[in-house]
């Protein structure tokens, strides 16, 4: 098993947390990084490591849609080293590629945003949840890895009715969305592809964590 016994897995969204095997103990942010920093600091003591998982956003103009990826180093404010023995076992299992890989504590919803952080880090993808992640596995002595695919790509800017289409427990917000689309019409067909992105990125995600759960 490449999720060993004793892990926990920090997702933003319930449809990511959907796609772990049976009994993996999970964590869902719903997209709020300091909820699941509270989240983590309430873990007992008998976590042994920690694996963020879930869809992320491509920062360099080489990430599609897709992509499976493993970081193997996490700027998160600073740079953070994922536990190489781990990350290496997980892309054997899942043939994701190993890449710098950023975290952020606030949704990057436009495209300068993107430019921005890719310049600053050299990452070639962002989460949310990635950076309590690693703060808490530092705290705590705990290894950890990151495992994504990308869904939206790094020239795609968020759509407004997206932004806040979470609920706490990181299932869709209809109402939130419905009334964004009511005030920007326009954006639906940007919706749209938003959500095929998400599609594909999380039929990749499934295909990965079959792969690494049958692994040794």
């Amino acid at each position: 098993m490449l999720i060993p016994d004793g892990a926990v897995v920090a997702v933003g969204l319930a449809s990511e947390a959907a796609l772990l095997p049976a009994g993996t103990r999970v964590l869902v942010s719903g997209g709020d990084a300091a909820r699941l920093a509270a989240m983590l600091d309430a873990l007992p003591a008998d976590v042994t490591c920690v694996l963020s998982f879930g869809i992320a956003g491509g920062l360099a103009p080489e990430a599609r849609t897709g992509d499976v990826l493993l970081a193997g180093t996490l700027h998160a404010g600073r740079p953070f080293a994922p536990d190489e023995g781990w990350t290496t076992a997980l892309a054997i299992g899942t043939g994701a590629r190993v890449v710098p890989l950023a975290a952020s504590d606030t949704l990057l919803a436009d495209v300068q945003a993107k430019r921005a952080l890719h310049a600053a880090t050299g990452a070639e993808a962002v989460d949310m949840e990635s950076g309590a992640v690693a703060r808490f596995a530092a705290a705590r002595g705990l290894p950890f890895a990151v495992l994504r695919a990308v869904a939206d790509g790094p020239e795609d800017a968020l759509p407004h009715a997206a932004r806040h289409a979470l609920t706490p427990d990181g299932r869709p917000a209809l109402w939130p969305v419905l009334a964004g689309l009511a005030r920007r019409p326009w954006e639906l067909p940007a919706l749209i592809r938003l959500g095929r992105a998400s599609a594909r990125a999380h039929a990749a995600l499934a295909h990965s964590i079959s792969s690494s759960a049958t692994g040794s």
